[in-house]
């Protein structure tokens, strides 16, 4: 009986995942194909390749002298012939409703190709290359924010539940509105003060010019480069975090299976750690992580608040210039990061819910 319910259990828990994963991966097919489009502006970017190719094979004729003591007709033939041959290279010959699709297989086979206007630090048009230029930057200032962030947030947010109706539980609340507003507008007011007036803190960028030579110089100025970027979001967007786990611990504290642990006599932080932590951690975790993955896309107004080179730089650059490969490689690999980490959530999740288990 015992290997049976274990056997329609697993059954169940495969059943689960394997509905979830199917359908994060037609939401990311949507997803990508939708950026596709939306990227391309529905073919519209295909008119303004157009044009720049046609710009670009006159401007090289009329440099050519033999080109130029042809007819008329002869030199538009040709310079026609040779636009022709480019359109065809790039693709743009094909409707962009089935050169789409080809885009979104590329897309999800991870085949980024090339950017049209954007280059690496080494003059790679590689969009790999890009990204992965790109990426350890945003990487390390934005997640290094939301741990800093998640931990703050769960230690003040015990506290005050753990006190509640305390001068700290008062403070929290009345300091919630300093998440009303972003964290590159703190950075604003910070840069006035500690790299304008106060000059001991730079303005932005992520290191000193010229870097420093020595491995350890260099961290250190690069951690001197990420005091007020990180301040400027500890600011935004702790109050408001704070707040809601002090919300969230309070209403969890207040369940029949708690007061029942305290009338038992269960000493205050074992119910603190067993009863109230613990029920709330999948929850959190789940904000967590996600919250991490969108970081990694980087915020893009506090990238350039800071001039942080990060992939948010990157994408205010190829929104800019309309560098429809560069957005859609960025905005792929975030959904695929973003996927991958909802399917091992829920992989997680049927491990260890039993409403999974026993068939919720």
């Amino acid at each position: 009986m015992l290997k049976y319910r274990r056997s329609r259990e697993i059954k169940r828990i495969i059943r689960f995942i394997g509905i979830r994963t199917l359908i994060v991966a037609i939401s990311l097919i949507i997803a990508i194909y939708l950026t596709v489009i939306v990227a391309n502006i529905g073919g519209h970017i295909d008119k303004i390749m157009e044009s720049e190719v046609k710009l670009r094979v006159y401007a090289r004729l009329r440099n050519d002298p033999t080109w130029k003591a042809l007819p008329a007709e002869e030199r538009e033939r040709i310079a026609q012939s040779q636009i022709q041959q480019e359109l065809e290279r790039l693709g743009l010959t094909q409707p962009f409703i089935i050169r789409s699709f080809k885009y979104l297989q590329d897309a999800l086979t991870l085949n980024l190709g090339r950017a049209l206007y954007i280059t690496s630090g080494g003059g790679s048009k590689r969009i790999w290359d890009i990204i992965l230029e790109r990426l350890p930057p945003t990487v390390l200032l934005f997640t290094t924010a939301n741990v800093l962030i998640f931990f703050v947030e769960i230690f003040i947010g015990l506290a005050a539940s753990r006190k509640y109706g305390s001068k700290l539980d008062k403070a929290i609340v009345g300091f919630a509105w300093l998440s009303s507003m972003p964290g590159w507008f703190y950075g604003i007011f910070l840069i006035l003060i500690f790299a304008a007036w106060l000059r001991v803190l730079p303005y932005g960028g992520m290191v000193d010019a010229p870097p420093p030579e020595e491995p350890h110089l260099y961290a250190l100025s690069v951690l001197k480069h990420m005091v007020l970027p990180l301040a400027s979001w500890l600011i935004a967007y702790i109050p408001i975090g704070a707040y809601s786990r002090r919300t969230f611990f309070l209403l969890f504290s207040m369940e029949d299976y708690v007061d029942y642990a305290r009338a038992r006599g269960v000493p205050p932080r074992i119910i603190e750690r067993r009863y109230i932590l613990r029920p709330t951690l999948p929850p959190i975790i789940t904000s967590f992580v996600l919250t991490l993955i969108v970081s990694w896309m980087g915020a893009m107004v506090t990238e350039r608040v800071f001039s942080w080179p990060g992939l948010g730089t990157l994408m205010r650059e190829a929104i800019g210039i309309n560098d429809a490969p560069v957005i859609i490689g960025v905005i792929t690999i975030y959904a695929y990061l973003l996927a991958i980490s909802v399917v091992a959530l829920d992989i997680v999740y049927a491990i260890i819910d039993p409403r999974i288990r026993v068939g919720g």
